[in-house]
């Protein structure tokens, strides 16, 4: 068994790949020895160098942080010994790197999956019916409306009848109404959801005639409205309403579709040591591959890409997705300022237990999610992807609000890379990944893919390929995931603004 990995040559710490052992001896790529000074947990690193205090510590080959002490060989790194090096808002440059492209793969571009086309060319995966409240005070009923509509047409040929409780829409003033509008229009416009009702209170800020004009055009056989105050019984009319939607949705069969349509999600929770070793690599993996093949990736966390974000900015198409790459940075840097926070806060607890030290160290694993392609939008929060490639999508690192923006955008399943676990999912399928066996094994109800067994013996090939076919199974209706079977499809909404 190997006990340690070095991620790249210009390292100066490895990573435990086991509980490591004060006095325990490791041998090095030169054959040279290492003791270990103190216990090290999995996951977590250890120096193979000496390090002055206010030394870049390197890490995937960059630096991770700077050493806040003197740190000797054989060290346990973490927060004790290692603060940020990031600090204030940052000066950028155009420096796009040389002759970067995205390549079409044949092979890919021709495969198909079995998908719903809808009437105006969009393309989905399920055959579903979503309720979406315009505010949060019809919560139950909203909720009561999804379970008598699955007793009542649970066998009419969809795929199920949900609602996505939120706390929003009434007392919201300027921007912030306006995210709450934009976020839950684009999700009636999602192609998953082969019809809509949308049911609202009557005296909320959020007014069904307002909330139109946010949602554009639209099929008044997909996208049907109930006013609760004006219905004498709001669940009989609701569910006269599902019953048309219904039979509006049966019209619907899977049909052979090209993988280009696909729309993918890229997402990180609670990570580990091993988040940016395994599981994010491979997804940057699943997201090139789709990508060569015409497809769409959306990458998503703007914090946890602070301390990385130059090397997107550098695999940006033209100089215009540059600047708006800068700019999605810098705004969400002022949008802490703002608030006055510390804008390069250390991660989470869960991070930190799982070896995680510094923003940048999750930074740099986090944004190998989107793998080695161009960059080829910026996406506001709460609007449409409307080009193929990498899009970069403004929204929070918050697992909820991340995962529901992400479906907004369009995606059709969520790459969900955790090294900690998590129940949840959002609207779409929501791929829970491991980053380590241990973790699959011991939630085997949350976990969908183990890609733990990159440290076992399996190659990013083996299981880049594995992952794909998974991927276009899941979109074919041919698997489930476990946020699907268990029934957890959540949302929640970025909020920026004044409560009345």
């Amino acid at each position: 068994m190997k006990f340690w990995v070095r991620l790249s040559p210009n390292d100066q710490v490895i990573i435990a790949l086991a509980p490591l052992s004060v006095g325990q001896k490791l041998t090095l790529e030169d054959g040279s020895s290492l003791i270990l000074k103190e216990d090290v947990s999995q996951g977590h690193k250890v120096a193979t160098d000496y390090f002055p205090a206010g030394q870049d510590v390197l890490k995937f080959g960059y630096s991770i942080g700077k050493a806040s002490i003197d740190i000797a060989p054989g060290t346990w790194v973490h927060t004790h010994n290692l603060r940020t090096g990031l600090d204030g808002i940052m000066n950028y440059s155009y420096e796009p790197t040389e002759d970067l492209k995205s390549s079409l793969n044949p092979a890919d571009a021709i495969r198909t999956f079995m998908g719903y086309e809808r009437p105006n060319g969009d393309v989905g995966i399920r055959n579903e019916i979503w309720i979406i409240n315009t505010v949060g005070c019809i919560n139950k009923t909203c909720e009561r409306l999804a379970q008598k509509g699955n007793v009542r047409f649970g066998d009419h040929g969809i795929d199920g009848i949900y609602h996505f409780a939120h706390p929003f829409g009434c007392s919201q003033l300027g921007d912030d109404l306006k995210f709450t509008q934009k976020l839950l229009a684009s999700l009636v416009g999602h192609p998953n959801a082969a019809g809509v009702l949308v049911v609202g209170l009557g005296c909320e800020n959020n007014q069904i005639d307002l909330f139109k004009d946010a949602i554009g055009v639209y099929d008044p056989k997909r996208v049907k409205f109930l006013r609760s105050q004006d219905a004498e019984d709001e669940i009989e009319e609701g569910l006269k309403l599902i019953g048309e939607l219904v039979n509006f949705a049966s019209t619907f069969t899977r049909k052979p579709l090209p993988v280009s349509k696909i729309k993918i999600g890229l997402k990180c929770g609670g990570s580990d040591g091993y988040s940016g070793i395994t599981a994010n690599p491979l997804v940057g993996g699943v997201s090139d591959r789709l990508i060569e093949a015409g497809g769409t990736a959306i990458l998503t966390e703007v914090p946890e890409m602070f301390g990385a974000e130059t090397i997107l900015m550098k695999r940006a198409s033209d100089e215009d997705v540059f600047g708006r790459i800068v700019a999605l940075i810098n705004d969400f840097k002022q949008y802490y300022i703002r608030h006055n926070q510390v804008i390069y806060e250390n991660p989470s607890p869960g991070n930190k237990s799982g070896g995680i030290s510094t923003l940048e160290e999750k930074s740099l694993g986090c944004t190998q999610k989107g793998g080695h392609s161009l960059v080829t939008d910026v996406v506001p929060y709460g609007e449409r992807v409307v080009k193929t490639g990498l899009n970069l999508l403004e929204a929070p690192g918050n697992d909820l609000v991340s995962v529901t923006a992400l479906t907004a955008a369009g995606a059709h399943i969520v790459l969900f890379t955790t090294g900690r676990g998590t129940p949840f999912g959002g609207p779409v399928p929501t791929v829970k990944i491991s980053t380590n066996s241990e973790l699959a094994q011991r939630k085997r109800n949350w976990i969908d893919f183990n890609s733990g067994r990159l440290l076992e013996g399996h190659s990013m090939e083996q299981l880049v390929d594995e992952m794909w076919e998974s991927m276009i199974a899941i979109a074919s209706g041919e698997m489930r995931t476990h946020n699907e079977k268990n029934g957890f499809k959540e949302i929640a909404i970025f909020k920026d603004g004044v409560t009345l």
